[in-house]
């Protein structure tokens, strides 16, 4: 799947995910009148309206981005419902011929990981059948349990030809309270470059044509940390959160790149997904065409890498 996501990234010129974390106060008032009149002010009505919104920027989006990334915890605050909102998400963005990043950011151990690797990327056991669960590309997994935790992952990826994006250093505020922790006096490298030199030899593992199917995540908004990451990982893809909404812009983006242009997709979410809300695009854009203004988001965002790129 690695190679199908860079091949799509190279094609679009865009190393772009489009993060689809919905959330009531980005739907749109119409679509929300018409969910609820089917179903009610229920859980039923608000992930009607939650796969509504999502199809309309969806369908808007498909033909500028290799991925999508739906954050799974959208969804699971409205219960089994927004579940199914999830998993017809993750179908109709592979009916698109999208790359599915799962946003899941499981962690456990044993047999626990294990399950969540085949609820997410492989198939289940039922009896004489196996089947799918949602079934997305790639997913993001916490590596804070250890080998234990990712391992069973990477069994699962190889078997499905999937990938994995491990946390490293993330974007939020907090993040440096372990992750930027020294070991010792003796050793003073911080926490995150440890986890990116493990994440390094877990991608030798499982390479594809020309980067390993085991990625990375490095926030947008630190980065220095990122040219240094890239160092440590220069064969692992890095999925840059941040960007937009969180701070981050195309001119801290350059060093998470390889020479090749290539080794690091970016993310953006609320800044695509709820774009007609925002200085920049509400007064050209009414509610009713949400999905213009986040197509029109995507463009700018594709004009923003390249040029700190340099790939204009």
């Amino acid at each position: 799947m690695i190679n199908k996501l860079v091949e799509k990234i190279k094609k679009t010129n865009a190393p772009i995910v489009v993060g689809l974390d919905p959330m009531m106060k980005f739907i749109p008032v119409h679509i929300q009148k018409a969910a609820f009149a089917q179903y009610g002010e229920t859980l039923e009505g608000a992930a009607e309206a939650v796969w509504q919104y999502n199809k309309g920027i969806v369908d808007a989006i498909y033909d500028l981005v290799p991925a999508v990334k739906p954050q799974i915890a959208m969804y699971e605050q409205f219960g089994i419902p927004g579940l199914i909102a999830f998993d017809k998400t993750v179908k109709y963005c592979k009916e698109k011929d999208l790359v599915v990043i799962g946003d899941i950011k499981r962690g456990d151990i044993g047999s626990t990981s294990e399950a969540y690797a085949v609820g997410h990327l492989g198939k289940v056991q039922v009896g004489s059948n196996a089947y799918y669960g949602f079934d997305e590309d790639f997913a993001t997994v916490n590596p804070y349990l250890g080998s234990d935790g990712v391992k069973p992952f990477i069994k699962v990826c190889k078997e499905e030809n999937k990938g994995l994006f491990i946390l490293v250093k993330t974007s939020n505020p907090s993040s440096g309270e372990f992750q930027d922790r020294k070991l010792s006096d003796a050793d003073n490298r911080p926490l995150y470059e440890i986890v990116g030199e493990q994440v390094a030899k877990w991608g030798e593992e499982h390479m594809g044509d020309s980067y390993s199917y085991i990625g990375a995540v490095v926030g947008a908004t630190y980065p220095e940390m990122g040219k240094v990451l890239r160092d440590i990982m220069p064969k692992n893809y890095i999925l840059v959160p941040g960007y937009g909404a969180q701070g981050g812009k195309g001119a801290d983006l350059v060093h998470f790149f390889n020479k090749d242009g290539l080794g690091a997709i970016v993310n953006s979410s609320r800044g695509i997904i709820a774009a007609y809300q925002s200085d920049a695009y509400k007064e050209k854009f009414a509610p009713e065409n949400y999905a213009d203004a986040s197509r029109a988001a995507v463009l700018d965002m594709i004009d923003d890498i390249a040029g700190a790129l340099g790939t204009k």
